[in-house]
């Protein structure tokens, strides 16, 4: 620190070392690409017979024409939500597992890939009474995971240095790639999409983080230090999930209670639920 503050009270050198330390990131940067890109080719050229990915073929198009919910831990969510889905396929994450003492939801199929919440919680998360557990390869790489994990490669892109526009790509094969869309609830649409989910529900999505009030279900004190363009970050991301999913007859609702997701259209969870419980009504009287 001390050297830091030296350098930078100096700003001869500090002119000098700056453009420096920017080639410096950019060039490690693109090697990291490169190096991902060409496992990626192994991959999906069948050219590696033993990836550690390779579990996760089994998912392909396993819900074809199925809906599921995407169940995020924003503030708006309730544990009242929770249990309304019971019957439902759900994926959940990150600081979901706070709420299971309270409820006896269980997600479907869970992930994490922030790595701070991971290292804090991992005796919990590597015992979850959960029926999948995903895991980014950004976590793996840093920590022992059990065998029942399925690490999926996430490719943060550029998203890890600072840049003046945001943006990402949408993979609908999560064994070759799943795009960081700067939030794991645009990870878990890839998933959902790969699985062959064509209609999706989001909750619990708000997009508002603030600094001064609580960002999630459960709080588990862990600022995002770049809580300040969060919002316009995710919403970035998912302008492009909607614009992959509008040329792939895919429909995605957003469900959650108030927040500033505007991008895809709104639906209420009760309403959705009870035309669903309608159907079977109906169905059974006939």
């Amino acid at each position: 620190m001390i050297i830091k503050e030296m350098i930078k009270s100096n700003s001869f050198i500090f002119n000098i070392i700056k453009p420096v330390r920017k080639f410096q990131i950019l060039f490690f940067h693109s090697i990291n690409q490169l190096f991902f890109n060409i496992n990626k080719w192994f991959r999906i050229t069948n050219f590696v017979k033993n990836s550690r990915y390779l579990k996760l073929k089994q998912f392909k198009n396993i819900h074809e024409g199925e809906r599921c919910f995407i169940v995020a831990t924003g503030p708006s969510l309730l544990n009242s939500d929770l249990e309304k889905l019971k019957n439902e396929i759900t994926f959940s994450m990150n600081s979901i597992f706070l709420a299971f003492e309270e409820t006896d939801w269980r997600p479907t199929y869970y992930g994490i890939q922030f790595t701070d919440l991971f290292k804090k919680y991992k005796n919990k998360i590597d015992y979850l009474d959960v029926s999948f557990k995903f895991i980014a390869n950004v976590i793996s790489k840093q920590f022992d995971v059990s065998d029942d994990y399925y690490i999926y490669p996430l490719n943060l892109l550029n998203h890890n240095m600072k840049h003046k526009r945001f943006h990402t790509k949408f993979s609908d094969d999560a064994y070759a790639v799943i795009y960081d869309g700067y939030t794991i609830t645009y990870s878990m649409i890839q998933l959902a999409v790969y699985m062959g989910f064509n209609e999706i529900y989001l909750i619990g999505v708000d997009c508002n983080y603030s600094k001064d009030k609580i960002n999630h279900f459960k709080d588990y004190n862990l600022v995002d230090s770049n809580y300040t363009s969060t919002n316009e970050k995710m919403i970035s991301a998912y302008k492009i999930a909607k614009e992959y999913a509008d040329c792939h007859n895919i429909k995605i609702f957003n469900a959650t209670r108030g927040g500033m997701l505007e991008v895809f259209e709104r639906v209420n969870l009760d309403v959705v639920l009870e035309k669903d419980n309608d159907s079977i009504r109906t169905a059974k009287h006939n």
